[in-house]
């Protein structure tokens, strides 16, 4: 029998794992901060949790075990970081200007920036995201375009050549990317290699693109590469990511802005 059946957190190992939740990947110091305990305290937890397997440690920090994120369904996707990834959509709406003209790709933060935009006038949103067309269908100023083609069940997304050809009409001003997880080489991953031809046509349709991700995905792999944080002009998260991307990001004239 392992360690994670016979062994239960105690309160402060509990919420030391509630604070990983809820920001996806946090600094061994902040949690200090947060729990008011020592950080040979935070270490020792850390330390037994990662055992556990219901901790995953990188330098400095801790995230979620790297595997939930990608065997999850799309609800249990769409409940992990909640909070976060609400927050990163509250920050991303507000910086949107009115009027805009916009492409949203596929993935729970994309969706919650989605729910946010309910409350902007004078929108114009291009999506092959079921979800994100549902969300937005019951907003009276804001148009929304759907590209057709073949139904993913996954992520009730839209694919394939005729899915290109439609974006390919369209030049917006921003486009919204998910990603699976980030590579420490600055590609953007996804399980999916069909999923590359929808993101590089919204890249090349949009005056910029923007990138919507919590921070567990930084550093997360992923089987193919269907873009690069080269290609984005902004990224949204709600905690700093680990080494070595603030370094990357500050190179490529990157924006980063963490959500408050």
């Amino acid at each position: 029998m392992s360690l994670a059946t016979t062994w239960s957190p105690n309160p402060r190992q509990q919420a030391l794992l509630d604070e990983v939740k809820t920001r996806g990947a946090v600094s061994v110091e902040r949690l200090a901060q947060r729990l008011d305990v020592t950080m040979q305290t935070v270490r020792r937890d850390v330390q037994r949790l990662a055992e556990a397997g219901l901790l995953t440690r990188f330098h400095g920090g801790v995230s979620l075990p790297r595997e939930a994120p990608s065997a999850g369904a799309w609800k249990e996707r769409q409940a992990l970081y909640a909070d976060a990834k609400a927050r990163i959509a509250r920050s991303v709406a507000a910086a949107i200007p009115e009027g805009s003209t916009l492409m949203l790709g596929i993935g729970t933060t994309v969706e919650a920036v989605a729910r946010e935009l309910v409350h902007k006038p004078g929108l114009t949103v291009v999506t092959h995201n079921l979800h994100v067309a549902s969300l937005l269908s019951e907003h009276t100023q804001c148009k929304v375009h759907v590209a057709g083609g073949m139904l993913r069940n996954r992520d009730s997304a839209m694919e394939g050549d005729s899915t290109v050809e439609y974006l390919q009409q369209f030049k917006v001003d921003i486009a919204l990317l998910g990603t699976l997880g980030i590579d420490p080489d600055g590609s953007l991953r996804d399980r999916d290699l069909r999923e590359q031809a929808v993101t590089q046509a919204m890249v090349a349709q949009a005056r910029e693109s923007w990138l919507v991700a919590d921070v567990s995905k930084f550093g997360q792999p992923g089987l193919a590469q269907v873009a690069h944080l080269r290609d984005c002009k902004r990224v949204f998260t709600q905690a700093l990511p680990p080494a070595p991307f603030p370094k990357l990001l500050q190179e490529w004239d990157i924006a980063l802005t963490i959500a408050p």
